[in-house]
């Protein structure tokens, strides 16, 4: 067999309308920028004699207008791409582009069906269907979701990666994207070509970035969710109370936040550190915050109905608890600091590592989150619908869970989203160091530190999962955007 082209048969018609689209783009860019440095402004209305109105149109509309359709253009060369990638019979036609578009068939529908429902019945979804009103937003939930997608049809059900995230073959290290396995390793059903090249093991690059985005996916939410639990937890008695706990709770927040965050990650995975179990340690004060927002989430909010009360808060701590003490109790493991649990109700045990990433990103992230979740409350408290609920003897915890934080969702909804992309860096920054998940994971910062080392000579290895990891947080940027945009609206 061999080797792939990256565009296939469309390639002969579709590259130089991609070429003539970027060209296009450039000029219209640099004509734009000239415009602007010589002082010419955008169109403006103008009011006519008869009443009506009109838009008088400069060279800078016509620029922008150039650059819109070259993207268009571009776009549409994209969507010729998966589309011959789905339609075309045989690999060799398909292309390098249009064979992985093939795989990403489930994504592609995945995706229009979201699409299409979501706005569909955007005026009936509040904030979330308000984002499709905004360019921006509905970009980066389109990227966001793209790796939401690929990421559960690679690690939940695989249909996405063609080889196994660790299998390698030898013949194939460092080779080039498009490359055919040997003869000596083609059976019944395995895929017949590495798409994206191999690495510097001759493991398959393609199959091992949609894995790591499954990895990447499954701890950056989740941790980041713990985060937010513990600066809720912590930032609105913080804010609503004030005085003493308030100043205590800055002072903490403030030290946590002067801590050097890399200096913190090497401490935690030293052997004398990680043997002292301080990690777990970490995670016993941590972990308790999200059963502990939970419970008191409940209780504030059906105090009322002591029945109802009493069934979601037991339901809450029973199975927090279950949760927690399975997190932080591995019964099997001889030298785990916490082995009280009894095995039978251990649920699930956390590798080391994982543990460690967890602990760190949620130590990093909680202070932040501290102290945006204080201003947003000392600002709240002295509302209105506040006093209001004051004056009815409704409970301070009440007030602040159900008065204050429902009010402050907007902000914080535009930080997650935010907060999401930075801990993705900074898990992509510990896989740099070598401080990741496992030294065989395909996570993406472990991925671009393999292949950095040989980058001058084969960027092949490095590029995906550096254009993955660029492309979710321009994602989670954009979305965050596009929703600080429409809840500015309300």
């Amino acid at each position: 067999m061999e080797q792939l082209t990256w565009s296939g048969s469309f390639g002969a018609f579709l590259n130089p309308l991609i070429l003539l689209s970027v060209a296009i783009f450039i000029v219209g860019f640099l004509a734009n920028f000239v415009l602007t440095i010589a002082g010419v402004r955008a169109g403006e209305l103008e009011f006519n004699g008869d009443g009506t109105m009109s838009v008088r149109k400069t060279p800078i509309d016509y620029a922008l207008m150039v650059m819109k359709y070259a993207v268009l253009l571009f776009v549409a060369c994209c969507a010729g791409f998966i589309i011959g990638g789905i339609v075309l019979p045989t690999i060799e036609q398909k292309g390098i582009l249009g064979a992985m578009a093939e795989r990403l068939l489930p994504v592609w529908i995945a995706l229009i069906v979201t699409f299409a429902i979501s706005i569909t019945y955007k005026r009936k979804l509040g904030l979330y269907g308000k984002l499709f009103d905004s360019p921006i937003g509905m970009a980066g939930f389109f990227l966001v979701m793209f790796w939401v997608f690929a990421a559960i049809f690679s690690g939940v059900f695989p249909l996405v990666p063609t080889h196994g995230a660790i299998d390698l073959i030898s013949g194939l290290r460092n080779d080039l994207p498009g490359t055919p396995l040997p003869d000596n390793e083609l059976e019944e059903g395995v895929y017949p070509y590495y798409l994206l090249g191999g690495d510097n093991l001759g493991r398959d690059v393609f199959s091992r970035v949609f894995f790591g985005a499954a990895d990447v996916l499954r701890i950056t939410p989740i941790a980041t969710l713990f985060a937010f639990m513990v600066g809720i937890t912590l930032g609105l008695p913080a804010g609503y109370f004030g005085g003493r706990l308030d100043s205590a709770l800055t002072f903490i927040a403030n030290l946590a936040l002067a801590f050097p965050v890399i200096l913190l990650f090497f401490l935690l995975v030293t052997p004398e550190i990680v043997a002292a179990g301080v990690p777990q340690y970490m995670s016993m004060v941590l972990f308790l915050f999200p059963i502990l927002f939970l419970i008191v989430l409940f209780n504030s909010r059906f105090h009322t109905a002591p029945m109802k009360r009493n069934i979601y808060v037991g339901i809450a701590a029973l199975v927090g608890f279950w949760a927690y003490f399975s997190l932080i109790s591995n019964a099997s493991d001889p030298d785990a600091p916490l082995r009280f649990w009894p095995e039978a109700l251990d649920g699930f045990d956390v590798a080391g590592n994982l543990l460690i990433v967890f602990v760190s990103v949620v130590f990093v992230n909680s202070p932040t989150v501290f102290r945006i979740v204080r201003g947003i409350t000392l600002d709240v408290k002295t509302r209105d619908y506040v006093a209001a609920a004051q004056t009815r003897g409704e409970g301070p915890w009440y007030i602040m869970l159900w008065e204050i934080l429902p009010n402050a969702r907007g902000p914080l909804i535009v930080d997650f989203c935010l907060r999401i992309g930075y801990t993705t860096i900074l898990l992509g920054t510990l896989g740099f160091f070598g401080l990741g998940v496992s030294p065989e994971s395909p996570d993406w910062g472990s991925t671009i530190n393999e292949g950095r080392r040989l980058l001058t000579i084969y960027p092949h290895p490095a590029l995906p999962p550096a254009l993955a990891l660029m492309t979710l947080v321009l994602g989670l940027n954009l979305l965050a955007d596009g929703l600080r945009e429409e809840s500015l609206k309300d």
